[in-house]
């Protein structure tokens, strides 16, 4: 017997979002599935080949992988923004070619990072001064400091865990995370600490960690996140998500 049947919209009726996760990361998707629980709002992954070890050399290298990590998105969709998973990589290639690159698969969709998308939150939140806290090696560090500068920020504060597998970096506690950001807010005033890195755990300690401070933080995810549903045209108040989707 054949049965009849009828068709809809499908999920995404208010959004629909990709996101390339790196290989190694394992802290993104579980902090996206908690930031994309809206009502309407479809998010598709893919992923992104990255070995271990976070150097420029290796970070680079994904440049060329995206378009074919891109193209594993389902292809009937149309995509309203889609991001693109790595803070660091974000650095050394650079906001511009990564939306080059995605933009020649998927024409249509809204292309951020998590670089592109700190710039833009700290901007929307008013910030100028900046604590910084880092997983990476010094010279990875050094060149997202670099950017963020050129985008007209002041670096007011500064700490890094410098480990430099990504492996290790997604094992750092909540606890060392947030302990960090309380160090680094207390070097100097700043209107609010950045927390790079997709693979660090932040999103359960930010509300937690913001009443201790006083400023916002704003996390690579949290960043991402926001800004992919921005670019959507979702702008739904989520408090427990710390000042940022407030």
């Amino acid at each position: 017997m054949k049965i009849d049947f009828t068709t809809d919209n499908g999920i995404g009726t208010r959004a629909t979002l990709g996101v390339i996760v790196l290989e190694t990361d394992e802290t993104l998707e579980p902090e996206f599935a908690r930031m994309m629980n809206l009502p309407g709002v479809a998010l598709y992954h893919s992923r992104i080949p990255m070995v271990p070890e976070i150097r420029p050399d290796t970070l680079a290298r994904m440049e060329q992988d995206l378009p074919a990590s891109t193209r594993l998105m389902p292809s009937s969709l149309r995509f309203d923004a889609i991001g693109f998973g790595c803070t660091s990589a974000s650095t050394v290639i650079g906001s511009a070619n990564v939306a080059r690159a995605i933009e020649s698969v998927c024409a249509g969709a809204r292309v951020t990072d998590p670089l592109a998308a700190i710039i833009a939150a700290c901007r929307h939140l008013g910030a100028k001064k900046l604590g910084f806290v880092t997983p990476y090696i010094p010279e990875v560090s050094a060149g997202m400091r670099g950017k963020l500068e050129e985008a007209g920020f002041e670096i007011a504060g500064f700490g890094s865990f410098e480990e430099g597998d990504d492996r290790v970096v997604a094992r750092i506690s909540e606890a060392s995370i947030a302990a960090a950001v309380e160090r680094v807010a207390a070097q100097a005033p700043c209107d609010a600490v950045v927390v790079s890195c997709t693979n660090l755990r932040c999103l359960n300690v930010i509300p937690a960690v913001e009443k201790r401070i006083g400023v916002p933080v704003v996390s690579s995810n949290l960043a991402l996140g926001w800004h992919m549903l921005h670019l959507a045209g979702i702008g739904d108040s989520r408090p427990e998500m710390g000042r940022l989707f407030s």
